[in-house]
């Protein structure tokens, strides 16, 4: 039995640049639009996942 809670999915704190995305990278999150305004603004603040969000042409909010 597994007694684990379902709640919501928290993003990595960087894209791992896999392709397919995995269900918990920042960028598909933002893009299926899952990721808060808040979390994007903290996670994009990277340069490395800023470069990702611009290769797959997505709008960062607050960058």
């Amino acid at each position: 039995m597994s007694g684990g809670k379902k709640g919501k999915t928290k993003p990595k704190k960087k894209c791992c640049k896999s392709t397919p995305r995995c269900k918990r990278c920042p960028i598909r999150m933002l893009a299926e639009g899952r990721l808060a305004p808040e979390d994007a603004k903290e996670i994009f603040a990277k340069a490395r996942n800023r470069k990702q969000a611009k290769k797959a042409h997505l709008d960062i909010p607050g960058g």
